[in-house]
């Protein structure tokens, strides 16, 4: 095991404004405490804006999307008619490639911004009518250059569900990225997916169950391949959202794993909390809680080492909202 200063930082991409930085075309910020306080305390934040470090200045005419008589999407201040597109798109292209170099675990990006929103951002017709269906130029090159990388908006985040999924993400996107950083034996593939079991069950079956296809004969397939579909699979899956009724499925697959170590008390207690949740009278950190505590109790091993039990740091409290 490496030493703790020898471990790399979690690395999470932010647009520079989100952190308080006085960086917006007015001037001001959009400072989000949850990101700048509470989540600073576990990753290395590298800020970025794309309209200031390609040079529009601070404070700036503000820029937006609009549809070009080429059919294309450019970027362009509205008062000048200055076109920002070429310049913006080649700093968007040269920054994600230096980014994926500083091996970034997840992003965090401006809603609505021209340079930055994820979605529905706006893009005006020549008569001025604007559209919510274009994508922010420098996230679309973030995005296109990393296509594995979790990525959401601040916006987007005010849902508990997206806040857990995207953090789920990001330090799962850690964990794989450890198990591939350097000579990988097959067992280690074999340890991780393991691990990783039902928290995959909770976001995806069949994608659980095409991992471990890939597992159960990784001689099939060339190892940088095998590396690269893997982790493809395993982002995609964990991409799609753990509902009440995936998560209580889970749990009951974890009651099944204890049952013979339980008193008939303990297991109705555990039984009563998890409908409970399925009624969603309790968040899903109240068994997840209980079931941690019988685990520790009866030194079960295998679930020990399940990252469903805690993907992400209790500290940040995401399963107590969803």
């Amino acid at each position: 095991m490496l030493p703790e200063e020898d471990v790399p930082p979690i690395r999470v991409g932010i647009s520079a404004c989100l952190l308080g930085q006085k960086v917006r075309y007015d001037g001001g910020h959009k400072e989000d405490r949850f990101l700048s306080g509470t989540l600073a305390r576990f990753v290395e934040f590298v800020p970025v804006c794309p309209e200031v470090e390609v040079g529009m200045g601070t404070p700036r005419e503000s820029v937006r999307l609009v549809l070009a008589e080429d059919g294309g999407t450019h970027m362009v201040a509205p008062t000048s008619g200055t076109d920002h597109t070429v310049s913006m798109r080649r700093y968007a292209e040269r920054r994600a490639r230096e980014l994926e170099e500083l091996e970034l675990c997840g992003y965090v990006l401006k809603k609505g911004s021209p340079s930055c929103g994820m979605e529905r951002v706006r893009v005006y017709e020549p008569n001025g009518k604007p559209h919510r269906i274009g994508r922010g130029l420098f996230a679309e090159a973030l995005m296109e250059q990393l296509p594995l990388l979790p990525v959401e908006e601040e916006g987007r985040l005010d849902d508990p569900r997206l806040r857990d999924n995207f953090f789920v993400r990001l330090f799962a996107y850690r964990r794989l990225k450890d198990l591939f950083s350097g000579r990988w034996p097959a067992g280690d593939l074999v340890r991780f997916h393991t691990a990783e079991k039902l928290l995959l069950m909770a976001h995806d079956l069949k994608g659980y169950r095409q991992l471990g296809k890939l597992v159960a004969d990784p001689k099939a397939h060339p190892r940088q391949q095998l590396a690269e579909e893997y982790g493809r699979v395993f982002m995609e899956s964990l991409r799609k959202i753990a509902t009440v009724r995936k998560q209580v499925n889970v749990l009951q697959h974890l009651l099944g794993y204890l049952k013979k170590l339980l008193t008939p008390e303990e297991r109705h207690e555990l039984v009563d909390m998890i409908e409970d949740y399925r009624q969603e009278l309790v968040p899903l950190v109240v068994p997840i809680t209980l079931f941690r505590h019988h685990v520790r109790l009866h030194g079960v091993e295998y679930l020990a080492g399940q990252s469903y039990l805690q993907p992400h740091p209790k500290e940040l409290t995401l399963r107590n909202h969803v």
